[in-house]
């Protein structure tokens, strides 16, 4: 009986070396992983820092046009006249009163000279005499366009009962002349840009010399300030 000499090969064992490796095809994906994260964050902070940038570049484009080109200018309120629409005065020498009724015509004119509006409150246009304050008209709020003039009246009427104590009006009534000073103060913004809004304050004051046998205005000097 013949043996059959082919027999079943054992198995060879395999070597370490060409064992699969599976740890290390996750190192692998762990690795690329890690790297995609750290691309994301690198990404992150160069959009961040560009936004930042062209957020700057803005703001210094905006400042240069505003102290330059949208620089902002004073306006300037100007008394452009004073007419007497009422003037009645007599004087009672035996009590040393005066009866004096005083009604002013006031044309004025506010010139805003910068490329944007400029807004001003409330205001009132004043009547003194001797330092005392006799007359008082309002100013309403209002807005001039760029470059623009809003023509203003307004009228101002004595207020009898603050001379009644004041012996020198006596003497100026007497004399024929009675000197009286308007004072306008207006104050309000410039807005530059919408952005940047300053202060302005404009103010007009004229000394005005009234005429009483004609009258009338015979003498009118006036001084202007603007302060930003």
């Amino acid at each position: 009986m013949k043996t059959d000499d082919k027999k079943e090969k054992p198995a060879i064992p395999m070597l370490a070396s060409e064992a699969p490796k599976p740890n290390a095809a996750m190192e692998t994906q762990s690795t690329n992983g890690g790297g995609g994260t750290k691309g994301k964050k690198r990404n992150r902070k160069i959009c961040i820092c560009v936004t930042l940038l062209i957020l700057l570049l803005i703001f210094i484009v905006l400042l240069v046009l505003g102290l330059t080109l949208f620089k902002p200018k004073r306006p300037i309120t100007t008394i452009d006249s004073v007419a007497v629409d009422r003037l009645q005065a007599s004087v009672d020498v035996l009590n040393l009163k005066v009866v004096l009724n005083l009604t002013l015509s006031v044309d004025l004119s506010l010139k805003n000279p910068n490329r944007v509006g400029f807004s001003f409150g409330n205001s009132s246009a004043l009547l003194n005499y001797g330092g005392k304050l006799i007359g008082e008209a309002p100013l309403p709020a209002s807005r001039v366009g760029p470059e623009n003039t809003l023509p203003m009246n307004i009228t101002l009427t004595l207020m009898a009962d603050r001379l009644l104590t004041d012996t020198q009006i006596i003497s100026d009534v007497m004399s024929g002349s009675i000197p009286i000073n308007t004072f306008v103060k207006v104050a309000g913004k410039v807005s530059v840009l919408k952005i940047f809004k300053i202060k302005v304050q404009s103010s007009s004051s004229c000394d005005i010399v009234i005429s009483v046998a004609n009258r009338n205005v015979t003498s009118q000097h006036c001084k202007y300030s603007t302060k930003l």
